[in-house]
């Protein structure tokens, strides 16, 4: 990936930008801290580890030499395997890895198991490489700089990380995509009451953001995909008459890709919001790695976004809770949002997890697209295998938007955001009609179905899950395959075994049919009732709704039959579950289209939260 050549000045000597992007200045900080063997008369209070120390020495010193032993056991009965030879076992329970010694001790988990039967007593010790890592577990104190006020190591860390992603100023987050929406949120809600337009199937912690802003949002319904039946995000003309309806609105937000990997280009939603003096925000928890290959889908910052929030511990290589928000362009009180960050987050963030979101920097930015090369081969392997299972059918756009310009004239990572934009819009607008919202797969969200309808995307994932496959999720029809840049041919391998067994096992080896795939989807997509679809029939956009922290007066409710709910105001919110994505906010007004809908999830069997009557045979509403 080209890199604008770039002299820096550190220490007196010159650094180049290769040498000085392939540093982790706060990683190695903890390197030198570690290193250094310091006395801590600070926190945190487990001293470097050392408060364990001597457990861990102590059941070294007794234990004797380990005995690795890995059986793989092949039972006749209970094979897999398909045409090229290889083999899984229908339970996980036939792949045993053990490492337990002559006395009863795990090394691997430092359990120690004695006494008699089932009822012995277990020691707990944490292992070495626990022990190995706090001492890296450090907090605010000479050398490690200060996560809300950065002059050293973190600061460089950051800047790095908004050299590599395309921003001009990027943060650490260690409380996940979370703390990035409440602080987006509470920056550009500035008074009371702020209007926010907002993508309906949003994440919860968009609806938290809302409520301690006390802002009022306008919804835009999502576009949805007539072959999948899957909801993506608000069309440009959905965007374009909120914008137009609600001027004095303090900003745009939406989610893009969705769980599924789904989106569009971006570009147009940000021009026109930029056209309305409105910063775009988005949610682009799984897109981290976006616009870090010419196989994935370009990232939000490269469209126009102004404030991108990404977790960079789902789709590239930090530890949990780590995350980014990245900004660009004059939309955003930058300073405001430095006080906000440092109210949703902690004060004692974790090194560790800083530590971890340097080095994910740091592979990218010195591996470049190579990064994805092992990654994007399982996904090509499994691609190519699963034609060969014509049972299971791979989701996919119906006509995908080219996202990256024609080999021999990519963009550079670091070509500006106005360059870019202008790459792309004529091959926008070429491409597809405006009001289409699903025009770009995520390679790496691989989303399956039974193309024979036998097996919903539940059903599929359990026998998945049986043969030692666990895919991040599933709904009534889908499944949600997740790969990354840490997967392996071997692992598509396997996974392509489990569905040949699972093909095999149910009797449907082949599908004779002459319809297309896309075709056979949409036979069935008008009856698809999804939990993560949530949008409102026959309208663009919501009315201003209310949210605030203060909880609603009990007296000034009242409960009605769910029936007969139409028309009231709901004092609930409705929240199929899973995935948690709300249906109806308390305050909102009940249309006879969302009525319809919850009785109908209901009488499917799908579990609600949020509402008092879990049944749904009522619902509570505000009094007129």
């Amino acid at each position: 990936m080209h890199r604008t050549h770039i002299i820096y000045v550190q220490d007196g000597y010159f650094m180049d930008h290769k040498t000085k992007s392939s540093r982790a200045p706060l990683y190695e900080a903890l390197l030198a801290y570690r290193d250094s063997k310091q006395r801590s008369f600070h926190v945190p209070g487990h001293k470097n580890g050392q408060a364990y120390r001597y457990l861990v020495e102590e059941a070294e010193s007794e234990k004797p030499p380990v005995k690795d032993i890995v059986e793989e056991e092949h039972q006749h009965n209970g094979e897999i395997q398909n045409g090229a030879g290889g083999i899984v076992n229908q339970r996980v329970e036939q792949f045993r890895f053990s490492s337990i010694d002559e006395h009863g001790a795990d090394m691997e988990s430092g359990k120690r198991f004695g006494g008699e039967g089932n009822q012995s007593e277990i020691e707990l010790v944490p292992v070495r490489s626990f022990l190995e890592m706090m001492e890296m577990d450090v907090t605010e104190i000479t050398g490690t700089d200060d996560l809300h006020h950065p002059e050293g190591v973190i600061q460089e860390a950051q800047e790095l990380a908004a050299d590599c992603f395309g921003a001009e100023e990027s943060f650490f987050l260690v409380g996940g995509s979370t703390a990035g929406n409440l602080s987006l949120l509470l920056t550009v809600c500035d008074e009371p009451s702020s209007i926010v337009l907002v993508q309906r199937n949003i994440h919860k912690s968009v609806i938290h953001g809302l409520m301690l802003a006390g802002a009022r949002a306008v919804f835009l319904e999502p576009w949805v995909d007539p072959a999948s039946g899957l909801a993506v995000m608000p069309s440009v003309e959905t965007v374009q008459a909120a914008v137009q309806s609600y001027p004095e609105a303090k900003g745009v937000l939406v989610t893009l890709p969705n769980y599924y990997g789904m989106g569009a280009d971006l570009t147009p939603i940000a021009k026109l919001c930029h056209d309305a003096g409105m910063p775009l925000l988005v949610d682009e928890a799984h897109g981290a790695h976006y616009g870090q290959h010419p196989e994935l889908p370009v990232s939000a910052l490269s469209c126009g976004a102004d404030g991108v929030v990404q977790s960079t511990h789902k789709m590239l290589t930090a530890f949990t809770m780590g995350a980014m928000l990245h900004i660009q362009g004059p939309r955003l009180n930058r300073s405001l949002l430095r006080q906000r960050l440092a109210m949703v987050q902690s004060s004692s963030p974790s090194y560790p997890v800083m530590a971890s979101l340097d080095l994910a920097r740091r592979l990218l930015h010195v591996q470049g697209a190579n990064t994805f090369t092992a990654g994007l081969a399982a996904v090509d392997a499994f691609k190519r295998g699963l034609a060969e299972l014509p049972r299971f059918q791979l989701l996919q756009p119906a006509q995908p938007l080219q996202q990256e310009p024609p080999a021999g004239t990519a963009k550079p990572a670091g070509m500006s955001v106005s360059a870019a934009q202008q790459t792309r819009e004529g091959l926008t607008a070429a491409a597809i009609p405006s009001v289409a919202g699903y025009t770009a797969q995520d390679p790496f969200k691989a989303v399956i179905y039974d193309g024979t309808g036998v097996l919903s995307g539940y059903g599929l994932q359990q026998q998945l899950e049986a043969c030692g496959c666990v895919p991040e999720m599933s709904d009534e029809r889908y499944v949600v395959l997740l790969f990354s840049l840490g997967s392996t041919v071997l692992d598509a391998q396997h996974l392509l075994q489990a569905l040949h067994h699972i093909s095999s096992t149910n009797g449907h080896e082949q599908i004779h049919s002459s319809t297309e795939p896309s075709q056979q989807l949409a036979k069935g997509s008008a009856h698809y009732i999804s939990t993560w679809n949530n949008l409102q029939e026959n309208t663009r956009f919501s009315e201003p709704i209310s949210f605030t922290l203060q909880p609603i007066v009990e007296t000034d409710t009242i409960n009605v039959p769910i029936e007969e709910s139409a028309g009231c105001r709901s004092a609930e919110m409705v929240v199929p579950y899973p995935p948690g994505i709300p249906l109806v906010y308390p305050g909102e007004r009940l249309s006879p289209s969302m009525v319809a809908r919850i009785i109908l999830l209901r009488d499917e069997g799908a579990k609600f939260h949020g509402v008092s009557d879990a049944s749904l045979q009522s619902l509570k509403v505000m009094k007129d």
